[in-house]
């Protein structure tokens, strides 16, 4: 590890975990307003509503906060690269990808619901809800127990 990369290490940690809850707590939040969302009339003034919760949450809070995430964990993965040696790490990093593809396919979803095009249940998005639940299970079980 470099010497300015071991000087900061612990704070590229702090500022990874930062930005993984509050990812996490928009991939956690967006779903459930789609459920909501998905039982008001299009064009109504609550459907209108949700459209603009949904758009602050995705590009104020989520889209940077998965960046930083990606970028400060990133960082560290440098800073200790003889974790890509452990199979913890692999089950992570696909954890982290499958993360990445959920948030990739809630952003499509509050698009469908903007132009007033979703075609989904509420029942759809009450199990994708629980996506990022068990991703974050299997991601804190494999940084904290380092099982395999």
């Amino acid at each position: 590890m470099g010497v300015w990369l071991a000087g900061v290490y612990d704070w590229l940690v702090a500022l990874h975990v930062i930005s993984v809850i509050a990812w996490m707590a928009g991939l956690f939040y967006l779903p459930r307003l789609f459920v909501y969302h998905a039982q008001t009339p299009p064009g109504s003034e609550t459907s209108e509503t949700f459209k603009v919760m949904e758009r602050k949450l995705l590009r104020i809070i989520m889209n940077p906060a998965m960046i930083a995430a990606w970028a400060f964990g990133l960082l560290a993965l440098w800073a200790q690269p003889a974790w890509l040696q452990d199979g913890w790490m692999h089950v992570k990093l696909t954890g982290v990808a499958l993360m990445t593809a959920a948030h990739m396919a809630m952003a499509a979803w509050r698009r469908s619901f903007a132009e007033d095009r979703n075609t989904r249940s509420h029942r759809f998005y009450r199990y994708m809800n629980e996506i990022p639940t068990v991703l974050m299970i299997v991601i804190v079980i494999m940084v904290v127990v380092k099982p395999l």
